[in-house]
């Protein structure tokens, strides 16, 4: 099977993810709303209550996007790893993906200790390379350190993916032992995985430009309709930043540019759920097809763990478990 046969195949998944993510942004936009409408009328202190119902839909998602997480996004990784190296899915993919994760991961507790030891060692690594760019010192080894922080959560967002395909691929071997091959995998073949990079960037930099201007400019027009609520919230920011002498931007203050910004979050935020959703996981394909078929070539050892060690404690730790 090609990408595209493997992607046609296993979009329901990326379907379904899009229905929770949605169901999340209404869940996020009622609560604030609502949190920001009772405390305006019953404390005239509405932007407290916008936080509020922020926070309680951000807690309402989170434990309900873990269980999503578990059941689609896992199921549409193992799925793409069963394409790419066996060519074949079956008709039922929805279903076969979502049996493949509980018989690897029995409960959505043991399926996040996975993940979270894949982010933590990749993430660890990571940080060790942006602090290399923060020592040039000064202004510019800020920026160096921030550009290179975000080009390495991408990469590792993309790494934690594939060393979960690698865990999946790896059915007959203990969870901890497959985590620390796909972790090493990486190191071993850097110049494999660092190839498909600009494409990764690329595919990111136009869909954001095309689909994140579409609905900034669908939700500045429908903002615009609402000019007293953006009033009332400006003016919200402007008293709190008074009465905390709190440095907020000046353009959240000003009801115009408040529009702006709130629209730009909007297109940042449908950008996001709509990339992921559709356009990563084609990119996903191509990056998880080279990484699996460079550690099918050389399947890393107990030697090779050793040098990955002394880079991330998180991988000595799960190293020592395997003993």
């Amino acid at each position: 099977m090609d990408n595209m046969a493997v992607y046609k195949k296993t979009i329901g998944f990326s379907l379904r993810r899009l229905v929770w993510d949605l169901l999340a942004m209404v869940v996020l936009a009622g609560c604030g709303v609502a949190g920001f409408m009772i405390a305006d009328k019953s404390t005239n202190k509405g932007l407290i209550g916008l936080l509020v119902g922020a926070l309680v839909a951000i807690v309402i998602i989170v434990v309900m996007m873990r269980w999503v997480s578990y059941k689609y996004k896992a199921g549409q990784i193992a799925m793409m790893t069963r394409g790419v190296t066996e060519g074949t899915l079956p008709d039922d993919v929805i279903g076969e993906g979502k049996k493949v994760v509980k018989e690897r991961f029995m409960t959505v507790a043991a399926f996040f200790a996975v993940t979270g030891v894949i982010k933590g060692i990749f993430n660890e690594i990571g940080r060790a390379i942006t602090r290399l760019g923060e020592s040039i010192g000064g202004d510019t080894g800020n920026a160096v350190g921030s550009a290179i922080s975000t080009v390495i959560n991408t990469i590792v967002s993309y790494l934690c993916d594939c060393c979960l395909g690698w865990v999946f691929y790896r059915k007959d071997v203990k969870s901890t032992k497959a985590t620390c091959e796909g972790a090493v995998l990486f190191f071993k073949h850097g110049k494999t995985f660092a190839k498909n990079m600009a494409r990764v960037f690329a595919f990111a930099i136009v869909s954001l430009l095309l689909i994140g201007g579409i609905f900034f400019g669908i939700a500045f027009l429908i903002f615009r309709q609402f000019p007293d609520l953006f009033n009332n919230l400006a003016a919200e920011i402007a008293e709190a930043a008074t009465r905390n002498s709190s440095k907020i931007p000046d353009f959240l203050k000003d009801p115009n540019t408040l529009i702006i910004a709130a629209a730009v979050l909007v297109g940042v935020i449908m950008w996001s759920i709509i990339h992921s959703v559709f356009i990563r996981p084609y990119v996903l394909i191509g990056v998880l097809r080279n990484y699996i078929a460079s550690g099918i070539k050389d399947i890393p050892s107990e030697e090779s763990f050793a040098a990955l060690d002394a880079k991330s404690k998180k991988f000595k730790k799960l190293h020592s478990e395997l003993a």
